[in-house]
């Protein structure tokens, strides 16, 4: 089973076990998930603040305000090309930022940037607890050993 969900517009690590409690602990709110966001337009100083402190999103039919995080403004990573086109240049500036959430709700990390007026156009989750995608190719399998450990070491 899959520890977590990406939807279909997502990409980056996604964890696999047999074990049930293994999977409810990497879900919890003790392990953190990172997620590298490419976004429209030049996030800002005051946006990213923003997100850091927590912003009001849509979640089940209601209001939701998120959790503080961790958010910063980063440098392009340079993941390989999509096969399923982004935009081009032609469109306007993009911008990259790292978000990092103990939550989960749904497309949560995706509305929090809409929220602070940066739409998500790329999201790339590129860590869960201590296990990084670090190079890791599309498609590439990786098996991890005492799981739950090395997440939360």
């Amino acid at each position: 089973m899959a520890i977590g969900r990406l939807d279909e517009d997502s990409e980056g690590l996604l964890l696999l076990t047999t074990d049930g409690k293994v999977s409810q602990e990497v879900r919890s709110k003790k392990v953190s998930k990172e997620y590298f966001v490419q976004v429209d337009g030049i996030i800002t100083h005051k946006a990213v603040e923003q997100l850091k402190k927590g912003v009001e999103i849509g979640f089940d039919g209601e209001k939701y305000m998120t959790l503080p995080c961790e958010a910063k403004k980063i440098e392009n990573p340079n993941f390989e090309i999509r096969s399923k086109k982004v935009r081009d240049d032609r469109h306007g500036p993009t911008s990259w930022v790292s978000i990092t959430v103990n939550e989960g709700k749904f497309r949560q990390v995706r509305k929090m940037t809409a929220a602070v007026g940066f739409p998500t156009l790329r999201l790339v989750r590129v860590r869960v607890g201590n296990v990084h995608l670090h190079q890791m190719k599309v498609g590439e399998v990786v098996e991890i050993t005492d799981l739950l450990e090395k997440v939360l070491s």
